[in-house]
């Protein structure tokens, strides 16, 4: 017993400050190894964020369809059947002024065609020009109500809702900005 009184003076530590410290080494290795799973919980979730993300970004653009000329109606006449053909076989080939002179031939003949009016605004919009393209992607739109192709094209989509154009709000503007709770303040 005087042995180990003696060393534990030596030492400068009683049996219960060395008990502590194994505790307290004890503790810091648990600790240690909770960090350790806390830090891969973390990364493993980070790189969960990343792959949805991505996953995300690419599901939602959506690439556009190429913008081709469209096939007239039955009932038109041959001649503008004719015409559209070749303006298509021109618009393919990206010679867009040639194709416009068909398609505009085209929509000359037959004036009542959506499609011939579809056909010739795509040749002007690859011609970059775009107001009068938008004219007559409205016009076709107009005259084949029911064309899906027509409606939904990126084209004409670009170009938006033709009745909100220049339309402003409905409830007039005021002096009054509104606060929290969205009450005007007076």
């Amino acid at each position: 017993m005087l042995g180990g009184l003696l060393k534990e003076a030596r030492s400068g530590m009683s049996c219960i400050a060395r008990r502590s410290k194994k505790r307290r080494a004890n503790r810091r290795g648990s600790e240690d190894r909770g960090c350790s799973a806390m830090r891969k919980t973390i990364h493993q979730l980070a790189i969960l964020g990343i792959v949805l993300v991505l996953v995300g970004i690419t599901a939602c653009s959506q690439k556009r369809k190429p913008l081709v000329p469209l096939g007239l109606e039955n009932e038109v006449k041959a001649q503008a059947t004719a015409l559209t053909e070749e303006g298509t076989q021109a618009y393919q080939a990206k010679q867009y002024e040639e194709a416009k002179r068909y398609f505009e031939q085209a929509m000359a003949a037959a004036p009542q065609s959506g499609p011939a009016h579809y056909n010739y605004a795509l040749a002007l919009n690859a011609l970059g020009d775009s107001e009068v393209a938008r004219q007559h992607f409205l016009e076709a739109a107009n005259l084949s109500p029911g064309d899906k192709t027509i409606w939904d094209s990126p084209a004409l989509s670009a170009y938006g809702n033709p009745e909100n154009k220049g339309r402003t709000k409905d409830r007039p503007y005021g002096t009054h900005r509104p606060n929290f709770g969205g009450m005007p303040r007076y």
